[in-house]
């Protein structure tokens, strides 16, 4: 079973199935090759641990979700291009395989890396006072998974203008793109969240992963050959559906007019 952390910049905790993970970083929660390290240890666990189903992904403090990248570090000898760890920057973008639902709950300040990091998630809440913007721009550099992901997220001409202004824009505008679930009270984004952890905790764990690995690995293929691979059972995780216990489940419960028991296998 994971082990929680108690302290430090990573804070965990866990209520049945679901695992909160705290970015704790004063003043701003900016992430260092350190910080990156021990968040990609996180979220591996996370995602070995099969008594575990969903992440929320939260900030301390009011003002800072996350800023992404912290110079301060970097002045001080941190790569730009060091060791993230396992699963690259944030512990999220680049760790393969999590074939679990992840939650961001953004609570403030959420530019650069911070909001490649909530990109990264597969759904976002965010305060109605969050703000968002992607300024590496203005640093003479690239947001280099922004410019990846956003123009697949968003309209084109709406990412472009994000990327190439660096502009800022808050959670009303981010909810209409898309890019958020839910904008929330700040008293009420923490609550939110775990209703929606809870929601997806009593969910079926082997179709969340199916979803997972469809989406992923579709996304650069052809619908066809995309389509064939599902029908002919050739991604892991759709075989494993196909063959549990939990695919005849909800047939059985459908036909039984009853809520079905999710086992994950």
């Amino acid at each position: 079973m994971m082990q929680m952390l108690t302290d430090g910049p990573i804070r965990t905790r866990r209520e049945g199935a679901v695992l909160e993970v705290t970015l704790d970083r004063p003043k701003a929660n900016a992430i260092d090759l350190i910080t990156s390290r021990i968040m990609g240890l996180v979220f591996r666990d996370f995602r070995d641990d099969d008594s575990l189903r969903v992440a929320i992904l939260r900030a301390a403090g009011e003002k800072f979700f996350c800023p992404g990248w912290d110079l301060k570090a970097a002045a001080g000898g941190d790569a730009v291009d060091g060791d993230y760890g396992v699963g690259g920057f944030g512990g999220l973008q680049e760790l393969p395989n999590l074939n679990k639902p992840v939650i961001a709950a953004v609570n403030g300040i959420c530019c650069g890396g911070g909001l490649e990091l909530a990109l990264s998630c597969d759904l976002i809440l965010a305060s109605a006072t969050a703000t968002f913007a992607l300024p590496e721009i203005r640093s003479g550099t690239v947001a280099d998974a922004a410019s990846i992901k956003l123009p697949k997220r968003i309209p084109y001409h709406v990412a472009m203008d994000l990327l190439l202004t660096g502009r800022w824009f808050d959670a009303e505008e981010a909810l209409r793109w898309g890019l958020l679930r839910e904008v929330c009270a700040p008293g009420d984004l923490l609550a939110k969240a775990w209703d929606l952890a809870r929601m997806l905790e009593a969910g079926p764990p082997l179709v969340y992963a199916a979803i997972k690995e469809v989406v992923r690995e579709a996304e650069n293929m052809r619908f066809q050959d995309a389509l064939n691979r599902i029908t002919k059972r050739q991604m892991p995780t759709v075989d494993r559906l196909y063959s549990s216990e939990d695919q005849l489940e909800g047939a059985k419960a459908f036909a039984e007019k009853r809520d079905p028991v999710w086992k994950g296998r």
